[in-house]
């Protein structure tokens, strides 16, 4: 009896230490320009900053890109792990992965670990020969297909903006400014987001940085 209460008493101190706070705004979306990327950088460590320098979009492939929300560690393995295998499917096969095929992978990739403590919420994001792709990837293994997303504890913030301003047949520069004014609505009203907005753009030729935007008294004055 005494052992039975000693492992009940210790699976559940085990689960409190699995279960960290953490927080991020990513959001991307699908306009005529492209597809516009855009994160913060801010890292928490529950009520800490951890850092404010944390590169959130992660570049998998010249045409891939794939966002980090959750845990930074399981985010950057996994998708890097990604890319370990597009490279070797294109030198097998001598074309590149299409973006359904890599979202799937990483999928199949987490599946087998769900409700095993691991923390995402990724975007993985490209253009191949069926065009734009934009997917919600999460550690539970839920794969989703869309237009518009945002990930993250500022997510709702972001998504206030997004649905007021976005529309298919946006520039390059109204797109980009879009996306950046989203991050910072979040950060401003979200304490675990903030440090600066960086902004990608995804066209058939690969993706491009278009930005990284200090959220500070400037972009104050500019958005609130």
């Amino acid at each position: 009896m005494f052992i039975k209460k000693r492992k009940k008493k210790m699976n559940q101190h085990n689960f409190h230490l699995l279960k960290f706070w953490h927080g991020t705004t990513t959001l991307a979306f699908i306009c005529r320009a492209g597809i516009i990327v855009a994160v913060d950088s801010r890292a928490s460590m529950g009520k800490f900053i951890g850092s404010m320098n944390v590169k959130k979009i992660i570049e998998i492939s010249p045409y891939l890109l794939g966002t980090m929300a959750g845990g930074a560690a399981d985010c950057f393995f996994w998708e890097r792990n990604l890319g370990s295998f597009c490279n070797l499917y294109e030198l097998k096969n001598n074309h590149r992965v299409s973006i359904s095929g890599a979202s799937k992978i990483l999928t199949n990739m987490i599946y087998k670990y769900r409700n095993s403590g691991l923390s995402m919420g990724t975007m993985i994001v490209g253009w191949d020969q069926n065009g734009p792709g934009l997917y919600y990837i999460d550690s539970q293994g839920n794969r989703l297909r869309a237009k518009v997303i945002s990930v993250g504890s500022g997510s709702t913030f972001a998504y206030g903006i997004l649905d007021s301003s976005y529309k298919w047949d946006l520039k390059i520069e109204e797109a980009c400014e879009l996306a950046r004014r989203a991050i910072f609505q979040a950060a401003y009203k979200d304490p675990f987001s903030g440090g600066t907005v960086n902004t990608y753009l995804v066209r058939k030729s690969g993706w491009i940085k278009i930005s990284s935007d200090d959220i500070g008294e400037e972009a104050y004055s500019k958005y609130a």
